[in-house]
């Protein structure tokens, strides 16, 4: 019977052993996903950022009259890009 007992207590050791390290792992993975969270959201932010100057830097170049034809059409086809974006916007909103 001792026996019995002994192996049900080391048993159940285990068992609280395992449950501690689920809830452990369970809070370690609420963080991880807090942060990739948190980067992914800095991410988009930092290529927004990046989008913004890539605009500011062919601003500068179409007025300071620097731009080779390849950057004038890439930079046209993004002024168009953002022209229809804005047309969309004000469809949107006028109904």
């Amino acid at each position: 019977m001792a026996d019995l007992e002994n192996h049900i207590k080391r048993i159940s050791d285990k068992l609280q052993l395992l449950l501690k390290q689920y809830q452990q792992l369970q809070k370690d993975n609420e963080r991880l996903k807090s942060a990739v969270q948190k980067l992914e959201s800095g991410q988009a932010a930092a290529t927004q950022q990046v989008e913004l100057l890539q605009l500011q830097a062919g601003i500068l170049k179409a007025s300071a009259g620097q731009m080779n034809d390849i950057d004038k059409k890439a930079f046209e086809k993004k002024i168009n890009q953002y022209l229809k974006e804005i047309d969309k916007c004000i469809t949107l909103l006028s109904e």
